[in-house]
């Protein structure tokens, strides 16, 4: 695919020297873009279409072989003190976001539990998933603890045995609604140290509860953060594999390497869920969505629980539609059952799901790394304040960085995403249908769905920001 690759990179390129008014999120300030926004949609729609017939001019299927490249090994001795400082440093943060969220000062900005959790938790972690791969496993401060009362049992513990296999994520996706979906975007618990640190605790202690009750694998697929980073992960252009030798190889590798696995309709929905959330989390500072929610406040005379009721409207639209665009997939492609590495398999979600990735991780780091990399100055700041006794120092990282550069950062981000979706669904189609022209078939459709989130995507970036 190396021809194919080249001209990816072109198409970028052009995309990104291309010569409206919009607004930068989490950057405040205006920003007059430097082309018109309809020239701008429509590049981007035709770097994503390009990619598309690039794509299918070859007859080649990938390999992981050719995806996939060793840099260098690392001690294991290395590793262990990474890992025994990353989940030492991050369970101490915890405990003190806890401790001072009740205790401290109720002023979000210079409070510990509203800056790290939401912040430099919260997104932060997921930005380093997505560019080195999930290190939950590692931070996770409730799988501290299960760990430690382990080691104390010399024993697993999981008192109802196994979690069952029917239950899937499904219970992730529940609390990845509640936590990110409603509670971060429509109440006042971001904005309140003692609510976020109840919240956090509460979520610590049934997580550690479901732990004892059913093992190592309720962390796997009960937590919500460690669904999320761990599809995250699954995009990173940087892996991590142990090597007979004890230590650790880091490889570079193709980010739509391990978007082409089939999964579970569990965790499918949960991709489909992380897309629609970050979108929706966009599209909430907009003017129209402002206009929209006034507009069915007044029909219906409700409040908060109407915002509620159209985020979890959304995820149910955008799942319809995501399965509309699978039976189309599936009609166009002239199969009624698909095929997967020789298995049969008729529900096309499954397979296609993961090729969604890409966009998600996108538009998550495009749309948030302002606000995680400002946070982690305040939080160096709120650190130091508490050591001193003073107030926090004021923590700059992101003077450098201009409204302009910002949006374009944006654009490439988001654009380059929904290319790197469209080449693993390439992959799947190769893969998942018995000839070349069934595969052409069944990635157009996927296609046309990418290039109208692409132009809705920057949509949503590109509207001025209005506060809730």
């Amino acid at each position: 695919m190396t021809r194919v690759r080249s001209g990816l990179l072109s198409a970028l390129g052009v995309l990104a020297g291309l010569p409206g008014v919009a607004s930068a999120h989490e950057i405040s300030g205006r920003f007059d873009a430097p082309i018109p926004l309809s020239l701008l949609f429509g590049g981007a729609a035709v770097t994503v279409g390009v990619t598309a017939l690039l794509l299918a001019s070859t007859t080649e299927r990938p390999t992981s072989a050719s995806e996939e490249w060793p840099v260098v090994e690392i001690p294991p001795n290395v590793v262990a003190g990474l890992r025994i400082a990353g989940r030492g440093g991050f369970f101490f943060a915890f405990l003190l976001a806890v401790v001072v969220g009740f205790v401290g000062r109720q002023v979000p900005a210079e409070n510990v539990a509203t800056v790290f959790v939401w912040a430099v938790w919260l997104k932060g972690v997921a930005v380093v998933a997505a560019l080195v791969g999930n290190p939950w496993r590692v931070l996770s401060p409730w799988r501290a603890v299960y760990d430690a009362l382990c080691w104390l049992e010399r024993d697993r513990i999981a008192l109802l045995g196994d979690l069952p296999q029917w239950v899937g994520v499904w219970p992730a996706l529940a609390g990845y609604l509640l936590w990110i979906g409603v509670l971060e975007n429509f109440t006042t618990v971001p904005r309140s140290p003692q609510q976020t640190a109840l919240f956090v605790l509460g979520y610590a202690t049934v997580t550690l509860v479901g732990g004892v009750l059913y093992g190592p694998d309720w962390f796997r697929r009960g937590d919500c953060l460690a669904v999320l980073y761990r599809l995250f992960g699954r995009v990173a252009p940087i892996r991590f594999d142990r090597t007979p030798a004890g230590g650790t190889l880091l490889t570079v590798r193709a980010p739509w390497r391990d978007c082409t696995a089939p999964t579970s309709p569990s965790v499918g929905a949960f991709v489909v869920a992380t897309v629609y959330t970050v979108s929706f989390d966009g599209f909430t500072s907009t003017p129209e969505y402002q206009s929209l929610l006034f507009g069915l406040r007044d029909a219906v005379g409700a409040s908060a629980a109407v915002e509620i009721l159209l985020y979890l409207g959304g995820f149910v639209g955008f799942l319809l539609v995501f399965g509309v665009v699978m039976w189309a997939t599936e009609v166009v492609a002239g199969v009624s059952r698909g095929t997967w590495r020789g298995a049969t398999m008729a529900f096309a979600p499954t397979a296609f799901a993961p090729t969604l990735l890409p966009i998600a991780v996108a538009y998550e780091i495009a749309h948030n790394y302002p606000f995680v990399v400002e946070n982690l100055g305040q939080f160096v700041a709120v650190l130091w304040a508490l050591v001193t006794g003073g107030h926090p120092p004021s923590v700059e990282l992101l003077g450098w960085l201009s409204l302009g550069a910002y949006w374009w950062s944006q654009v490439l981000l988001v654009v380059g995403g929904h290319v790197v979706a469209v080449v693993a669904a390439h992959a799947v189609a190769m893969e998942r249908y018995s000839t070349v022209a069934a595969a052409r078939r069944g990635h157009a459709p996927l296609v046309v769905l990418m290039i109208g989130y692409t132009v809705l995507s920057l949509w949503i970036i590109s509207r001025p920001i209005v506060a809730g």
